[in-house]
């Protein structure tokens, strides 16, 4: 078997995709946490609506450097959501938890933060926000955040249980975003 860093990225993205335990049963009683990525799927998919309020409709523009700003953070955001996904492999779940027998992932990107995944979407809803100058978007984000730390908060304490090595990581590792109290919880 190949380490994820010598497969070939469509080898690896299958190989994640294995085994996530999706079941009709799990989507009726959110036996592995199948809401929380509903809900996640939704407000995703919920940043593709036209920005709102239109802010031509006041007979303003809005500006295009921080539209282009905004684009490239998306950019960054996605690029990130590769790194992450490119990291975990096999491990690699929507659900909040974990895969049986997935290994505990701490290197590379998820030195930097414990849920580099959630924090690359942030990033790119923060882009959208930033892209379109809409408050609708604003909106999304702060649900966007709520919905990624209480999927998160269920993700640890199952990975504690799996891990009893997490412990120390979630002690010395900011969860989400570094500094922002709300999104970086270590105890």
């Amino acid at each position: 078997m190949s380490s994820p860093s010598t497969q070939s990225p469509a080898d690896s993205f299958k190989r994640a995709l294995a085994g996530w335990g999706l079941s009709w049963g799990g989507w009726l009683d959110n036996r592995q946490g199948e809401w929380w990525l509903l809900a996640q799927i939704i407000l995703i998919t919920a940043h593709l609506l036209p920005p709102w309020p239109s802010l031509s409709r006041w007979g303003y523009a809005w500006p295009l450097p921080i539209s282009i700003f905004g684009v490239c953070l998306f950019c960054v955001g996605m690029l990130f959501v590769v790194q992450a996904f490119w990291r975990l492999g096999t491990s690699l779940s929507p659900l909040p938890d974990p895969k049986p027998g997935a290994a505990l992932v701490t290197v590379g990107i998820y030195q930097r933060c414990r849920h580099p995944l959630y924090q690359a979407l942030l990033l790119c809803s923060f882009g959208v926000v930033i892209a379109l100058g809409s408050l609708l978007h604003l909106a999304l984000f702060f649900a966007l955040c709520l919905l990624l730390r209480g999927k998160a908060r269920r993700e640890e304490r199952k990975l504690l249980v799996v891990h009893p090595e997490y412990s120390a990581y979630r002690a010395n590792t900011p969860a989400i975003i570094p500094g922002w109290p709300f999104l970086d919880w270590r105890c």
